[in-house]
């Protein structure tokens, strides 16, 4: 077995079905579930479990004629990318499905020189997608070709009445050949004033690039965006604590053996399930919810300004132009919710907010666009790629 894939398809020789995915090999995370598949979702909390149905994305890639290949490895409960390999399954495979909770699938298509989608909040059924932050995460889509990311894209999204966040209009058209060049797209000022001289310079340099392609850039302003990443922690930890608690050893999840009583097993079963760093989260999310729950009241107001703001940065632009990382980072090999959020801060917003982001293969930029404009940024992509720019 290939070392970048924890499980390999046991239809070797089938090789996907009729339709628009006919054929096209796709790998998936173990945290979306897929009938008879083991779906631990990288956690001991979910040690053993094997899916029991298809994920509603799933049951959509069968359908379009999808190859479904195996799953990856992951971060714990998609929290992040620690030990993930979808970067890696990518060489050899057409497109992967990611859990996107701060930005990771804009990340591992920046690490692949592929493209990477994070679809608009309620575009992509969660159905079967093992989280902790409903409320903002996505099934992201990582593809090294615009044409099978669009592809992909159109087969899984839609309205789905088993997942009651979704929306309920028609999904747009992804068609493949579409280019709709940017004119204008707006540029965080905040991302201009970059602490460290040669985050400013990177940024620069690819916003050149794209200037040169008849794009005109313009500032404009989202007076809050500093507390983007405090508000998706407090937010979203408090969102993780609660989804965790059915991982108790009595209704769901590992359970602790040799312990004396129900106390003891309960207690000794959440210490053995999470790795520190969702520990850390949940202890972090714990807290909001009993000791300071006024923190997470005044963290949800500002996401509300949050989401305010950047749609009114949306106006009179094509999209928001930021960079995907900082140089220097490494988002796989973060040990701390510090060091974690320091490595997503760049990503994150657009979770926060709902909005749909693509990161451009090979330039380290992500396009930020109105709710449901994701076939419009796939189709400035696709313009960016034929001017040779992305």
């Amino acid at each position: 077995m290939t070392s970048y894939l924890t499980f390999r398809n046991p239809e070797a020789d089938w090789d996907g079905g009729d339709g628009p995915l006919g054929g096209l090999s796709v790998v998936l995370q173990p945290g979306l579930s897929v009938r008879g598949w083991p779906a631990e979702a990288g956690s001991a909390a979910l040690e053993g479990y094997v899916a029991i149905e298809d994920a509603t994305v799933v049951e959509r890639l069968r359908a379009a004629g999808a190859r479904l290949a195996g799953t990856t490895r992951m971060a714990e409960l998609g929290l992040g990318l620690a030990g993930d390999t979808t970067a890696s399954a990518l060489a050899e495979h057409g497109a992967a499905l990611v859990a996107d909770t701060l930005g990771e699938a804009r990340h591992v298509a920046a690490a692949a020189g592929a493209y990477g989608l994070k679809p608009s909040y309620g575009l992509v059924s969660r159905r079967g997608l093992t989280g902790l932050v409903p409320s903002m995460e996505a099934i992201g889509i990582v593809a090294g070709d615009l044409d099978a990311l669009a592809a992909v894209a159109s087969a899984i999204a839609g309205p789905d009445e088993r997942d009651p966040s979704m929306q309920h209009d028609a999904p747009p058209e992804f068609p493949a050949g579409e280019a709709a060049p940017l004119a204008v797209v707006g540029v965080v000022d905040r991302c201009l004033a970059a602490p460290e001289p040669a985050e400013a310079d990177a940024f620069g340099t690819a916003l050149e690039a794209l200037e040169r392609t008849g794009t005109r850039a313009v500032r404009v302003s989202i007076p809050d965006f500093a507390h983007f990443a405090s508000v998706h922690r407090v937010v979203g930890s408090v969102e993780a604590s609660s989804a965790a608690g059915k991982y108790d050893g009595v209704r769901y999840g590992h359970r602790a053996e040799g312990t004396e009583n129900w106390n003891e097993m309960y207690l000794k079963s959440r210490e053995e399930s999470f790795g520190l760093l969702v520990k850390s989260y949940l202890f972090q999310g714990a807290y909001f919810q009993f000791r300071d729950y006024g923190a997470f009241e005044n963290a949800c107001r500002i996401r509300r300004r949050l989401v305010e703001q950047t749609a009114a940065a949306l106006e009179g632009v094509d999209a928001l132009v930021l960079p995907v990382g900082r140089p220097g980072d490494s988002p796989a090999d973060v040990a701390t919710l510090d060091e974690l959020y320091a490595a997503f801060a760049l990503t994150l917003p657009a979770n926060v907010t709902g909005h749909p982001a693509l990161s451009l293969a090979g330039r380290g930029l992500q396009l930020v666009g109105p709710l449901g404009s994701d076939a419009r940024l796939l189709a400035f992509a696709r313009a960016l790629a034929g001017a040779g720019t992305s």
